[in-house]
């Protein structure tokens, strides 16, 4: 009799499910009412954007110094669209000294600091022992923004380039001319940091621009910086 029963149960469960099949639910519901017909609900904009980002194929760059300059030199350089001239980065792949600009200076053509402030520079370097075929000389920005300052929502992508870009030098030592500039190591507040940012460990100073160094006061500054950077030898 027990066993009658629950074989009754079970062929009652079975064709109910075979009825629901041929009903066409081949799917598990909740209780819960649901609008099969409404539109998806579109994610918040934030959301989607790192959706985006996540599903984005990682960025390859170039992992030799010569192959990053021609293709920082080339169109894929965000700079392409600013419409001036892109300046190359110069000097010997094991330098003495690194320095990066914030950018060309509006009279620079045929290289980094070759006006007025690259006179200053230079003045700078030999106050220190140095020359420009012992430095490599190198900018955030490879071209100059017509109106003189990196768009806000293209300088993380120009401090990430210039990171890479570094980290191919390792420099022991590293001046960075340019507020700009400075955000590459986040920050020295115009003093001295041991910073681990590009495979060693890198003695960074901040200082002046050389365009900005014709009051004697930043002068006076300029040159408290280069002694901290040159402190040991060079």
């Amino acid at each position: 009799m027990g066993a009658e029963q629950a074989q009754n149960w079970q062929v009652a469960i079975a064709s109910a499910l075979e009825w629901w099949r041929d009903a066409g639910v081949e799917t598990l519901q909740d209780d819960a009412p649901h609008d099969w017909l409404a539109r998806p609900v579109a994610m918040p904009e934030a959301v989607a954007k790192a959706a985006a980002v996540a599903a984005a194929p990682a960025e390859i760059l170039p992992t030799t110094l010569e192959d990053f300059v021609a293709w920082r030199m080339g169109p894929a350089a965000p700079e392409n669209g600013w419409h001036t001239p892109l300046i190359a980065p110069r000097g010997p792949a094991h330098p003495k000294l690194v320095v990066f600009s914030d950018m060309p200076c509006a009279e620079d053509v045929d290289g980094l600091l070759t006006g007025p402030s690259g006179r200053m520079f230079d003045r700078m370097l030999a106050a220190i022992g140095l020359d420009r075929d012992s430095v490599y000389l190198g900018s955030l920005a490879v071209a100059r923004p017509i109106t003189g300052r990196i768009p806000p929502e293209q300088e993380g992508r120009l401090i990430q380039l210039a990171r890479h870009h570094l980290s191919l030098l390792k420099p022991e030592r590293l001046l960075l001319l340019g507020q700009p500039a400075e955000r590459i190591v986040d920050g020295t507040a115009n003093g001295l940091d041991d910073v681990n940012l590009f495979g060693c460990t890198t003695r960074a100073v901040a200082s002046f621009h050389p365009r900005f160094l014709d009051r004697p006061a930043a002068k006076s500054e300029a040159w408290k910086q280069l002694l901290l950077l040159t402190r040991g030898s060079l």
